[in-house]
């Protein structure tokens, strides 16, 4: 009987230096569960490669010459691409932080992340996860935008408050589902209900909001 294997996750890489762009795709290439089907050298190109090519994740780079990075987060998201986008840069400011986040990033970090670890981002955001590590959650509590308007959590029910929680933590519908034992159905139904109700646009934006009202364990 023929072995049955799990589809490669395909992976596009958007970055200007193009020595950075071959360090990610020596490192990703010996993965054995891990594709890079191309290369793009700034955000236009990114955004139109990404509509050719159909990757499962772009790795993207911020400051890139013509389009950057979060102008390239927002085209895609208008243009409805499934792609799921982790930011890795060398940009630590909170300036770039939340506007990347907001503009629809699956995850961000720094390029001076462990190789291991960066295989493992790209396979968490792949399986649906929202991907904050501490660092960033930091900065996301340390930033100085104005507060979200008082009151707005109260309109949560408590499962819904238990849903975001586990948002926040990077968990997928189905482990969340696990967690709080009930279906995945269910578990759609509250994201929905969530979203709606802090008229938030995605999980990635819930997972934020979260964060900054102390809702993540």
């Amino acid at each position: 009987m023929a072995e049955t294997r799990t589809p490669k996750i395909r992976v596009l890489l958007v970055d200007d230096h193009q020595v950075v762009r071959r360090g990610l795709r020596t490192f990703l290439e010996v993965q054995d569960d891990i594709e890079v089907v191309g290369e793009a050298a700034d955000g236009e190109a990114g955004i139109a490669a990404t509509e050719e090519l159909r990757p499962d994740v772009v790795l993207m780079d911020i400051k890139m010459p013509g389009t950057d990075g979060i102008e390239a987060l927002r085209r895609l998201r208008e243009l409805a691409n499934p792609a799921r986008v982790l930011i890795v840069t060398s940009f630590t400011e909170q300036r770039t932080v939340v506007p990347a986040l907001r503009a629809g990033a699956a995850g961000y970090v720094y390029k001076d992340i462990d190789p291991d670890a960066l295989a493992g981002a790209i396979r968490s955001v792949h399986a649906g996860h929202v991907l904050l590590q501490p660092e960033v959650a930091e900065a996301l509590l340390s930033q100085e935008e104005q507060a979200p308007a008082p009151g707005r959590s109260s309109t949560l029910t408590e499962r819904e408050r238990e849903v975001l929680g586990l948002i926040a933590d990077g968990r997928s519908n189905r482990e969340i589902a696990r967690a709080l034992v009930l279906s995945e159905k269910t578990v759609k139904t509250h994201v929905s209900n969530i979203l709606m109700k802090l008229d938030l646009a995605d999980r990635t934006q819930a997972a934020l909001w979260a964060v900054r009202n102390g809702l993540t364990g």
